[in-house]
């Protein structure tokens, strides 16, 4: 599922809330795999396509009640020379682990902030596209709007993430304690208020 939303709609928040419900919901069953994302313009130099599916990696192997024995090599390999593992080594390594699960779950936020350079962007979700493809991974990402990524989603499921008006007043209405008092006594200061606000915020 793909959800774009403007800035401040609360995709960051919502893919939270759906990485603590599959958390709960999966929490003892090891035959569910859960790794998630959350990509940050600022932090662009820790975040290459190879970082980001290394992360999963890692996530994921964590799960295991013990290290994959593929993994496990790996790490020996790279330990001896101290060197890092190549993409394709990371990439099948990652396929490895996820076939054993009967189920995996990824959540990407803010691909929108996943950096562009050296095609890492579209490197990252070409190779999730294929994990879903291969392993039947569901996968749950949100962006601010952007045609590119729009493009890869284009044969997934979207739904934009936007605050609806009745959210944002229901929002209000229990806030309304904490403004002076004169506004508590009177309901046609506290409906301006609400109108101005929802009107300002505009989905956020």
């Amino acid at each position: 599922m793909f959800c774009p939303g403007i800035l401040g709609a609360g995709k960051t928040i919502l893919a939270s809330i759906v990485v603590n419900d599959l958390n709960t919901r999966f929490l003892v069953d090891q035959n569910v795999g859960i790794a998630y994302l959350y990509c940050n313009f600022r932090r662009r130099d820790e975040q290459s396509a190879e970082d980001l599916l290394a992360s999963l990696l890692k996530q994921l192997t964590q799960q295991q009640s013990s290290v994959p024995d593929n993994v496990k090599a790996l790490y020996d390999q790279h330990r001896d020379k101290q060197t890092r593992p190549p993409f394709d080594e990371i990439l099948r390594a990652l396929h490895t682990v996820a076939a054993m699960y009967s189920q995996v779950f990824i959540v990407a936020d803010a691909l929108d902030e996943c950096p562009v350079s050296d095609g890492c962007r579209t490197k990252f979700l070409t190779e999730i596209f294929k994990l879903q493809a291969k392993c039947g991974a569901r996968l749950f990402a949100t962006s601010r709007f952007n045609l590119e990524i729009t493009e890869m989603f284009k044969r997934s499921m979207s739904l934009e993430i936007r605050a609806s008006e009745e959210d944002v007043r229901r929002y209000l209405e229990g806030h309304m304690f904490i403004l002076p008092t004169f506004v508590g006594r009177s309901s046609d200061l506290q409906e301006e208020i609400k109108t101005g606000v929802i009107k300002a915020v505009d989905g956020m």
